[in-house]
């Protein structure tokens, strides 16, 4: 790694911004992502391994003294700052008000500014991240120093999961985004990437393009805060079944909305919801992934496959029947990476369900301000004991429903006092249990019943009906015709060559 004297501007990472300020200000979408993504973590890796970049005082001369843009380049300061080093207070503070700096002119003034959805995708992203870095760095008091802990206790409204709701809810207000979503389901916006025509030279697709990320940023800070019902309503104007939508042009955007949406839906005991989206995001992810394995997100990209894949185990344990509509490359990774788990889950083994949740679940934060009386408390795991004891106690609740859910599949119409003696339970013991399995798989079940009275003879009966789960076949057919066609080309080919050499066509 080659090594600077402080307060030295290395000339590459002058020509760096100097040239990263020229494409900005010519609207040079594609330039403007590849020096982002690429040249930007490059010269990171080649100066700034363990050290911050220049401060944007340092290089504002390069730049005429652009006040957006230092705010760009902040953003990018701060962004690597937390991804090699650990910020102190006063870091976290400044990265704080570069947010709501560059934020405030995006929401209220004209902007003449095109960015790639890319990096206003990673600007939701990030913020989200630093603001749920604050709220573990603020739990852990024991960690801090009086001087850090005085610091906290001046900085309230700093990285404050209200404040942070506000931005968020802000740029979709203001965007005017769930209205065109509204309109024609976002088809106008997925034809444009939601880009100004640039021959006019005018206009900015900031504001629109951030409104419409912001949606899912709203869903995973209501998801790490455990709303997860305020998460799913965040997604509504988003159809993650529009395979054309805005979101699958980005993909780390795609990959964090089926993943927190999915969680969204296991938490919530919509199990057959939960397998489809994570079904559909492990598929994409498996068409993608290919493609990006030089760029800066990749790792992201595994993890949250991985990620992924835990939590679609949990999903099917809980709901076996869910299996008929995963997609069979992703139903034999599931097998390879989880089969032995997914055993002992049917088992009702809780350590498994325990290891899963905890490897996969989202990183959940606490809203409240700590104790600052109390240097010494940590508070930083309680809101994922929180979340993990209520898994965990769903889990327990439901111990008895797969033996109750086999005898189920065998009739069609059993008594009640029948089924109890199967059971081995009073009736009014069963009877609690059917009530409880309707309640837990409503939404997710393979078989539906209803308690009713027989007409002949008075006595109470369970009829049981089967709940057929449609299988989408369109993907498995149509990479097996993709398959067909090239096989076919490959064994033409030779004949083709023939035929062209006769005719002279070489």
């Amino acid at each position: 790694m080659e090594r600077f004297r402080g307060g030295e501007v290395p000339d590459l990472v002058k020509q760096f911004v100097v040239y990263f300020y020229r494409h900005i200000r010519e609207r040079n979408i594609y330039e403007i992502y590849s020096m982002f993504d690429s040249s930007f973590h490059k010269l990171s890796e080649r100066y700034f391994k363990t050290t911050p970049w220049p401060a944007a005082e340092a290089i504002a001369e390069y730049v005429d003294n652009d006040h957006v843009f230092c705010l760009l380049y902040k953003e990018m300061y701060f962004r690597h700052l937390y991804a090699k080093l650990t910020p102190s207070l006063d870091q976290r503070i400044q990265s704080w008000e570069t947010y709501c700096s560059l934020f405030g002119i995006i929401l209220n003034r004209n902007v003449n500014m095109q960015l790639p959805n890319g990096w206003l995708w990673q600007m939701i992203d990030e913020f989200i991240y630093q603001f749920q870095s604050f709220c573990q760095y603020r739990a852990k008091l024991y960690q801090r120093t009086p001087e850090e802990i005085e610091g906290l206790k001046q900085c309230g409204e700093v990285w404050s999961p209200l404040a942070v709701l506000n931005y968020l809810q802000t740029f979709v207000d203001k965007s005017d985004i769930v209205a065109e979503l509204k309109r024609d389901g976002g088809k106008a916006l997925a034809e444009t990437e939601g880009y100004v025509d640039a021959r006019n030279g005018r206009g900015s697709n900031c504001l629109k393009v951030l409104g419409y990320f912001a949606r899912v940023g709203l869903l995973r800070v209501h998801c790490i805060l455990g709303d997860y019902c305020g998460g799913l309503q965040a997604m509504e104007p988003l159809d993650l079944h529009n395979k054309t939508g805005l979101y699958t042009k980005v993909t780390l955007c795609h990959i964090s909305a089926s993943y927190y949406t999915g969680f969204c839906y296991l938490m919530m005991r919509r199990y057959l919801d939960a397998i489809k989206v994570f079904n559909q995001g492990l598929v994409f992810i498996a068409r993608i992934k290919q493609y990006h394995s030089r760029s800066s997100g990749y790792d992201q990209i595994l993890q949250k496959m991985e990620q992924m894949y835990a939590l679609l185990a949990l999903a099917v344990a809980l709901c076996p029947a869910g299996t008929k509509s995963l997609e069979e490359n992703v139903q034999t990774n599931l097998r390879e990476k989880h089969a032995e788990k997914l055993s002992k889950m049917t088992r009702s083994e809780l350590p498994v369900f325990d290891e899963l949740f905890t490897y996969a679940c989202p990183k959940f934060i606490t809203p409240s301000l700590p104790d600052y009386s109390n240097p010494s408390a940590n508070i930083s795991s309680e809101a994922y004991k929180l979340q993990l004891k209520m898994f965990l106690t769903e889990i327990q609740q439901q111990n008895q429903l797969p033996v109750l859910k086999q005898y189920l599949k065998l009739y069609t119409s059993i008594s009640v006092s029948k089924l109890a003696d199967l059971m081995g339970s009073g009736t009014e013991q069963l009877l609690t249990l059917l009530m409880c399995l309707k309640h837990k798989t409503s939404s997710s079940g393979a078989t539906d019943f209803m308690v009713d009275v027989d007409g002949e003879t008075g006595e109470e009966t369970v009829q049981i009906g089967d709940v057929k789960i449609q299988r989408n076949y369109l993907d498995y057919y149509s990479n097996h015709i993709s398959k067909l066609k090239s096989i076919c080309s490959e064994l033409n080919a030779p004949a083709r060559q023939q035929q062209s050499a006769k005719s002279g066509g070489w």
